[in-house]
């Protein structure tokens, strides 16, 4: 990786301004973003930067943005700005994952070696993973897509031949099958895997800003638009546009979506000046554009352009052969995501996984997964694991229990099992937590780190 980057959050612009003028007079690359949203946008498990995020903001704050980054990558380095009142907050955050913390105001100085040591944390672990992967004989593509089925190996031989070339990729599948993980691969295993992965879902954005957020505006170009707006395409910079969802797209974008796929090229709402499109276009969808196509809610010449080649993501039941593997794997993600020590899975598990058809495929196993990682199939009263990990709760008051007991336990993970910081945090006396942990079979010592001390 060659392109490092350090993403600068913070919702003030004199803050912003700020930092940028730091790192560019040391020459350290820095990319400043008013929401955290869009810092998300960016990163990814291989994404070769840092993040220093403002710890109060509006909308999803700093707290939100690291557990988010650090969900996609525990690894990920996380520099907490804060002021004073947050230190003891900040403190927290690094025991739950955070690589450091600034206290405002603080110096450039301080600001530039702290984003120095980051990168240099960051530039090793990305160089630790490249070597564990070539000494496993794994690569980027079999690491996310594994299975042994025949049409999980002629999947990876599909999307391993297309890799290399800069044709756009239509990627289909029911839901929950891991369209967005191929689309993912994909990337990774192509040229352009060190510039970013725009990842757009289009069912999620309203009708009346997808214009504005997917080509930009100038300002003025609507009420409201105070400033020009870089959009979504812009920030792919030389990367892929992972359109997911396409099927949900309104026509007249669809229109739009036409031209900039066939001249690489978009221009910003309000303004005459085209913008050169350096960008890869990968699409996905849950329904047949073809069916779609023919009742006239998608356009034909949108469907050729999108589908030069398509991949199939086929749903778990058609590779039922993967499912205990794949289902042992997630357990072991859900646990390290929740720093728990990963659990053995039973024979009895992987046989009653494998016996279902899972509609909702990956998605679905992998909330299986997360259950069983975090204990919860031993909360509803004296089943065994088996019969209980896989089946949804049946009243309101298991369904209650589940959720309550599912809370508890994560926050005794994120205080590394400190019942004071717990009872607190949830709003509960001390009497009443031991009185919940007991019930549900809850105890301090599964949660504590190994350098906590009694409380």
């Amino acid at each position: 990786m060659t392109d490092e980057t350090i993403l600068f959050v913070d919702d003030e612009e004199h803050l912003r301004i700020a930092a940028a003028q730091t790192f560019q007079l040391e020459d350290l690359p820095v990319t400043c973003l008013a929401q955290a949203e869009k810092a998300l946008e960016l990163i990814g498990r291989n994404f070769p930067g840092i993040l220093v995020t403002d710890l109060r903001m509006p909308g999803m704050d700093g707290i939100a943005l690291m557990r988010r980054a650090l969900e996609i990558d525990p690894e990920f380095p996380v520099i907490l700005v804060t002021g004073h009142g947050d230190i003891e907050l900040a403190v927290q955050c690094m025991r739950d994952g955070a690589h450091d913390f600034l206290e405002k105001p603080y110096a450039p100085n301080q600001l530039i070696d702290t984003g120095r040591r980051a990168l240099e944390k960051r530039r090793l672990t990305l160089e630790n993973r490249v070597l564990r992967s070539q000494v496993g004989g794994h690569d980027a593509v079999e690491a996310r897509l594994g299975g042994r089925s025949a049409v999980m190996v002629a999947l990876r031989h599909q999307l391993r031949a297309i890799a290399a070339t800069e044709a756009d990729v239509l990627i289909v599948g029911a839901t929950g099958p891991g369209k967005e993980v191929v689309a993912r691969a994909l990337h990774r295993a192509s040229a352009r895997c060190d510039k970013p992965f725009v990842h757009i879902n289009c069912a999620a954005l309203p009708d009346a800003l997808i214009e504005s957020e997917l080509f930009g505006h100038e300002a003025g170009a609507f009420l409201g638009a105070t400033r020009a707006r870089c959009g979504k395409f812009e920030h792919a910079r030389g990367g892929t546009i992972f359109l997911d969802e396409i099927e949900s797209m309104a026509q007249k974008v669809q229109a739009k979506l036409l031209h900039a796929i066939q001249n690489r090229s978009i221009t910003r709402l309000g303004s005459n000046e085209v913008i050169e499109l350096d960008a890869r276009f990968f699409a996905a969808s849950k329904t047949d554009l073809e069916v779609e196509a023919a009742a006239g809610r998608f356009r034909n010449d949108l469907l050729y352009r999108l589908n030069v080649v398509t991949l199939r993501v086929p749903d778990l039941k058609e590779r039922r052969e993967d499912i205990p593997r794949l289902f042992v794997q997630l357990v072991n993600e859900a646990a390290a995501r929740y720093r728990r020590p990963a659990p053995d899975v039973p024979g009895a598990v992987l046989n009653a996984v494998s016996a279902r058809d899972w509609p909702g495929n990956v998605r679905e196993l992998r909330n299986a997964a997360d259950r069983f990682a975090l204990g919860l199939d031993l909360a509803l009263g004296g089943e065994d694991p088996e019969s209980v990990a896989l089946r949804e709760p049946a009243s309101l008051s298991e369904k209650v229990a589940q959720y309550e007991r599912a809370l508890i336990a994560a926050s005794l993970t994120a205080h590394g099992g400190c019942l004071k910081e717990t009872y607190e945090a949830l709003g509960l006396s001390r009497k009443a937590l031991y009185e919940k942990m007991q019930k549900y079979g809850l105890s301090r010592d599964a949660f504590a780190k190994m350098d906590d001390t009694a409380h």
